[in-house]
């Protein structure tokens, strides 16, 4: 049996890895009241922790309670308690995995039924047919807008190294806030944050620079991004490239690379533009490419089962294997691969 997957990996921050498995974010709707976690998401957090993985990153907690992606959210904000995150932070620490907390902003994929501010970077909506109307109306950011984006992202991230998190991944993929600034189809700006490439990323830039800045230096910052939206005239392979090439200058730890929004939902196996994914590790052709131009460690999530491929995603130069629905079935798998490969 090859223990590659079970050796310790140290992150470019000097942290070091238990091994090279990761819970990867699912979103897990397990909040109480006032959008905190509660002794529901401690139990779980603490069976994945006595599971084997090394690495547990959270479902998103948002920046901002007003833009929920649906009932039994999450969110962190400047005045929220910090108790509740201080325990969810000590029972995913219980066996000696990292826990790094995923922090997002919806944006346009807000359900209307929950209300709230629907913001994008344009005021183009979600195209899911029949079901579009399920979906509120995009606002257009303001510069003002886009600046308290900016700050909440930071004190987010504050927030959760205050509560021991040793992490955070920054959600710029799935057709969420940031992703939509990335992609020219939700993009149609014609300012500073519209237009060019350099342009549509420069609010994820900024992000990353603040909370880099925040945040002391054995703190994980790292992005999760698509690898394409699997759309025609989205953002795509190349696209990404240059991105990560960009994050690497900005000093991230590692970047996953996954893909498809709520419109192209890859990330579930199922594109829109007709491309077919693998049937295990769908990602891992778009990250293997990328892997030979990135200066930081990479991380592939999509369809992972076995070890064998677990193994296979590490051969081909990519740091960090992301299990989701394994996890939810199996949350001991990893245990499970050591003691029966």
């Amino acid at each position: 049996m090859s223990q590659s997957v079970f050796t310790p990996f140290t992150l470019p921050n000097g942290t070091t890895l238990p091994n090279h498995l990761a819970k990867a974010a699912m979103e897990e709707n397990m909040a109480v009241s006032g959008h905190l976690p509660g002794e529901a998401i401690y139990r779980l957090y603490r069976t994945w922790a006595k599971g084997g993985t090394g690495l547990l990153i959270t479902g998103n907690v948002m920046v901002d309670h007003r833009a929920m992606t649906g009932p039994g959210g999450i969110a962190l904000e400047a005045d929220t308690p910090l108790t509740p995150f201080k325990k969810w932070a000590q029972a995913a620490q219980s066996d000696g995995a990292h826990i790094w907390m995923q922090i997002n902003h919806p944006g346009r994929q807000v359900y209307a039924a929950m209300g709230g501010d629907v913001l994008s970077p344009s005021d183009v909506a979600l195209d899911m047919g029949k079901h579009s109307k399920l979906f509120g109306q995009p606002k257009p950011m303001t510069e003002t807008d886009i600046e308290e984006l900016i700050q909440r992202f930071t004190q987010t991230a504050s927030k959760a190294v205050e509560a021991g998190f040793n992490g955070v991944q920054i959600h710029a993929a799935h057709g969420y806030l940031l992703s939509q600034f990335l992609s020219p189809l939700t993009n149609q700006r014609k300012d500073q944050y519209g237009g060019s490439l350099e342009n549509r990323a420069r609010v994820l830039y900024q992000v990353v620079s603040a909370i880099k800045e925040a945040l002391p230096e054995n703190i994980a910052v790292s992005v999760k991004l698509n690898s394409a939206d699997f759309q025609r005239g989205g953002f795509d392979a190349y696209d990404a490239l240059q991105v990560v090439k960009r994050l690497g200058e900005l000093k991230v730890d590692l970047v996953e690379l996954s893909g498809g929004s709520y419109e192209s939902p890859a990330m579930q196996g199922v594109t829109k533009d007709g491309r077919t994914l693998e049937r295990e590790a769908y990602f891992l052709a778009f990250a293997q490419d990328i892997a030979q131009h990135a200066t930081m460690p990479l991380m592939t999530t999509g369809g992972i089962t076995r070890l064998a491929v677990a193994e296979k995603v590490i051969k081909a130069g990519v740091a960090m294997v992301g299990l989701g629905r394994a996890l939810a079935f199996s949350p001991a798998l990893p245990n499970l691969w050591k003691t029966h490969p």
